[in-house]
């Protein structure tokens, strides 16, 4: 494998003349299918992270008042963020294989039409 000729190839293509309308619009349409399922990727994980924390905030005493009663509910609060954390990635592929699955036809269509040029 000659990887200076797929470099070469892969910078030639950054630099090579396009029709820019139709490669804004593949991208575009590409962003437009994974631009939901990113959002509520980053936006779920940053809330359990948060939720998470503030779990192992108040089961070692960090908030709250110290007690017993107050450390049980901060483990269970530090699980419930943690299983949010778990199950963020396959909500993600769900949602990603959705969108793509959405936008298949016309990001395949447009570019066949660039890729025939």
């Amino acid at each position: 494998m000659n990887t200076d000729k797929i470099y070469a190839e892969q910078l030639a293509n950054e630099y090579a003349l396009k029709d820019t309308s139709k490669v804004i619009a593949l991208r575009k349409l590409d962003a437009k299918a994974k631009l939901p399922a990113t959002v509520f990727t980053y936006t779920f994980g940053i809330i359990t992270a948060m939720v998470a924390g503030v779990g192992m905030c108040l089961s070692m005493k960090v908030i709250g008042n110290g007690s017993v009663a107050m450390f049980v509910f901060g483990v269970i609060v530090g699980i419930i963020g943690l299983l949010g954390m778990g199950v963020n990635y396959p909500i993600y592929k769900k949602m990603l294989a959705q969108g793509k699955q959405k936008y298949a036809f016309e990001i395949m269509e447009l570019a066949k039409e660039i890729s025939e040029k």
